[in-house]
């Protein structure tokens, strides 16, 4: 076994170019467009690095998922799965009004930088390193990724799913969490729509005729959100309604969408058989409600926390002192490998804040530390 990611020289200065070239392409997860011109561009870097391309076209107006594969010293059945996104939740212009492209000091700014395309970087990047200084990986290595992971990954859960079932170890390129650390577990999370239909009637002569599908949906507002419990780790966020024609008329139709996130599955199931079981407050009102859980929880195990230790010994050798972090609200698509069994590893990209906000950005300090923490996971990990 080699040890070239101890001693091999690594640029930061080539680490941030990378970076800023890969948020200079916009990729707002629905416009299938613009994250396909993300993909040509993760497609022109595997070639740069002789992997086995494989892209998948996109299904239900989704981006395409792309796969690259490298064969490793043992070939094994089972190897290294890496999983990244290249959606990002920014519209395109964000890069120029919303959230310029620059940097201040340390802080490298840009829509998708800490989520997730600098973590998506920098696994790459260590990659390429190793094979450069004449490296190889012990274990077959598999980039993958994925297009549409901000929207719970409707299209490549499928594939994710296949992939982490033929994978001994999941590195996943998310964003650090709280000042460097890793992701060891997750809640799980669950997505609901819930559609009220009334009766229109205009509001100042035939006001009592109408049925307002507002009103309806307003009160099962505050019905579903009193069911958040921080104490058992279970949230819910009415986050997007909409809903009327005018102000003058009692309103037909009205939607909601509502965010569940949970520590326990079993939670999670409960909570799914009641949302999906409510009825109207108003009996003239039609109510549908359809929905369900689009994560498990990732829960630790064993395996996973065997596997943060090699990761923790590897990087304390060049001064980084890995911590982790466990019961992070947000999902990822590690979320769906843990579940199938795969001992997964999530946080491991840059260090930053913002994710989702205006003011996203990257600690440049972090790149290089853990980029060399990525050549040495590929490199020893057996």
């Amino acid at each position: 076994m080699t040890d070239i990611a101890a001693s091999a020289d690594l640029s930061t200065e080539d680490l941030v170019q990378g970076v800023i070239d890969w948020i200079s392409i916009e990729s707002p997860s629905l416009d299938t467009d613009a994250v396909n011109r993300m993909v040509d561009h993760v497609e022109s870097e595997f070639e740069v690095v002789g992997l086995e391309t494989e892209r998948t076209p996109g299904e239900d107006g989704w981006g395409d998922l792309i796969r690259g594969r490298a064969p490793g010293l043992a070939r094994a059945n089972k190897g290294i799965l890496v999983v990244s996104h290249i959606d990002t939740v920014h519209p395109i212009g964000t890069k120029e009004s919303g959230n310029p492209i620059r940097i201040e000091g340390d802080n490298l700014f840009g829509p998708g930088t800490y989520d997730m395309k600098a973590g998506a970087y920098i696994a790459y990047y260590a990659f390429k390193r190793l094979l450069e200084e004449g490296g190889e990986p012990i274990l077959p290595v598999t980039f993958m990724y994925i297009p549409e992971e901000e929207r719970g990954s409707p299209y490549s859960r499928k594939y994710i799913a296949e992939e982490a079932r033929k994978a001994k170890y999941v590195l996943v390129t998310e964003p650090a969490r709280d000042g460097g650390k890793v992701v060891v577990e997750r809640k799980g999370s669950a997505r609901y729509k819930i559609a009220a239909e009334g009766r229109p009637a205009h509001s100042g002569s035939k006001h009592e005729y109408g049925r307002s599908a507002i009103k309806e949906i307003a009160k099962h507002i505050c019905e579903i959100e009193s069911w958040t419990d921080y104490d058992r780790g279970i949230t819910f966020n009415a986050g997007l309604i909409s809903g009327g024609t005018g102000v003058n008329v009692v309103p037909q139709h009205c939607q909601l969408e509502v965010d569940n996130r949970f520590e326990r599955l079993e939670d999670g199931q409960e909570f799914e058989e009641r949302i999906l079981g409510l009825g109207p407050y108003n009996p003239d009102v039609k109510l549908t409600v359809t929905g369900s859980i689009m994560r498990p929880p990732m829960n630790i195990t064993d395996a996973i926390l065997d596997l943060f230790q090699k990761a923790r010994a590897f990087s304390l050798e060049h001064g980084l002192d890995l911590q982790f972090t466990s019961r992070t609200g947000g999902g990822s698509d590690g979320n769906l490998t843990a579940a199938e069994g795969a001992p997964t590893l999530d946080g491991l990209g840059a260090d930053g804040y913002g994710a989702h906000q205006l003011d996203e950005h990257i600690y440049i300090s972090s790149l290089e530390p853990r980029a060399r923490t990525w050549m040495k996971l590929f490199e020893r990990l057996d």
